[in-house]
């Protein structure tokens, strides 16, 4: 049977070579992101692909991405990878505004919930389906000065974990995967702006990042997308409740 794939935040970097991935593959492929500009790009490369521009902290907008999921795809969503997140306020957490906490959580972990809300019915009923939650290698590390990303993520760690147990009965598995330090655009700005704070430079700072990586390497979002791959395939099947690092082991961060 055909996949009916579902990537959140799939217009660029991890999430876009996911949803390609699943496309090569000859699954049928649906991304959601709140940049019109990238989607509307990602899509039109991807000829077969759909997409939805939404923000998944909205619940109206959940339901809208499941829902034009479903006619593109003319059938239930049977594969669900909840990608999309924020990295939330740099700030001491006596300086952490209401307003940026709140949409930390909204997203990292108020999105992935309402898309699993969405999808487990179908899933539960047709006694199949897979759930993937993108976490980070930082709640094992800890990050001070980013508590409100570690705090959202963590909780997406417990909703994997939890999900896991509820939909087992009904063949769903539910897993996390921790990433590491990740070879995009965005750990480049975060690398680029730790150096211009602490007064290195851009190639000090990162190589005081790999030293505490015990591979002494960032991860790849191809790596990434293959993990994901293997989750959803058959080979995975009886893997579930896990928290899977694919970070080359982050022993610790700066």
């Amino acid at each position: 049977m055909k996949e009916n794939v579902i990537v959140t935040g799939g217009a660029d970097s991890v999430g876009r070579v996911i949803a390609e991935s699943f496309l090569q593959r000859g699954a049928n492929v649906h991304i959601c992101d709140v940049r019109k500009d990238a989607l509307v790009e990602t899509l039109r490369a991807n000829p077969g692909m759909s997409g939805t521009v939404a923000d998944v902290g909205r619940s109206d907008d959940a339901q809208r991405v499941v829902r034009e999921a479903e006619m593109a795809f003319s059938g239930s969503v049977s594969v669900l990878v909840n990608n999309v997140g924020v990295p939330g306020p740099r700030a001491a957490i006596e300086d952490i505004t209401d307003e940026a906490w709140q949409h930390t959580l909204d997203v990292n972990l108020g999105g992935m919930f309402r898309l699993m809300r969405e999808v487990i019915p179908a899933m539960k009923r047709e006694r199949q389906g897979v759930i993937i939650n993108f976490s980070t290698g930082s709640t094992r590390t800890r990050l001070p000065m980013r508590t409100a990303y570690v705090v959202s993520k963590a909780a997406v760690e417990s909703l994997a974990l939890n999900a896991a147990r509820e939909l087992g009965p009904f063949n769903v598995p539910c897993n996390a995967i921790l990433p590491g330090m990740i070879d995009n655009a965005r750990m480049t700005r975060i690398v680029a702006g730790i150096a211009e704070e602490s007064g290195r430079t851009v190639e000090q700072v990162e190589a005081d990042y790999l030293k505490y990586i015990s591979l002494r390497s960032k991860v790849q979002p191809e790596e990434l997308a293959q993990t994901v791959l293997f989750l959803a395939s058959d080979a995975a099947k009886k893997i579930t409740g896990e928290l899977l690092a694919v970070s080359g082991n982050v022993e610790w961060e700066i």
